[in-house]
């Protein structure tokens, strides 16, 4: 799989990917989540504008899933990794954050942060077997601090949500 800068006549079917990959939130019984609507092709284009939006494409160039980061603390935080189901399980949402952690390291930039649920299987185990650690919510920095609490009231606390750093 290629992994490619995101260019602006991507941007909408990005949202597509996030609504396809977002499906299996309803199979574990967390519909709200797979009906929650992806970013504006507006937020997108912010990341994208800010080189700081990537890719993963077919073989006709077309994206099977992207990643989009934001700078917070001094690091650079994941918002959001959606890799389509039909090329799941393939190494791709991998490729995306190391294609991150690679224009971090350039970028002397010393970690990678996120948020994820706890117990959903391809979120918190997945980015510990990505080299994430669970941080302590008590000794947030400010961004990440500000951050979890506009999830909370955004309504994701109903299902435990960490914060995870991977250091570079």
């Amino acid at each position: 799989m290629r992994i490619r800068p995101a260019r602006q006549p991507d941007l909408p079917g990005l949202r597509d990917i996030e609504r396809a990959a977002g499906r299996a939130f309803r199979d574990i019984g967390m519909p709200e989540i797979a009906d929650d609507e992806p970013p504006s092709v507006e937020e997108l284009a912010r990341h994208q504008r800010a080189g700081l939006a990537w890719v993963a494409v077919d073989a006709d160039d077309l994206p099977v899933g992207y990643l989009v980061a934001e700078p917070v603390d001094g690091n650079l935080h994941v918002e959001q990794v959606s890799v389509h189901p039909r090329v799941a399980r393939r190494g791709v949402g991998r490729q995306l954050i190391e294609r991150l952690a690679a224009h971090a390291t350039a970028s002397g930039v010393p970690a990678l942060t996120l948020t994820t649920f706890t117990d959903v299987p391809w979120n918190a185990p997945y980015y510990s077997r990505c080299g994430f650690v669970v941080l302590d919510e008590r000794e947030l920095p400010p961004g990440l601090a500000a951050i979890r609490a506009r999830e909370a009231a955004h309504g994701l606390d109903r299902w435990p949500r960490v914060c995870m750093r991977r250091d570079l």
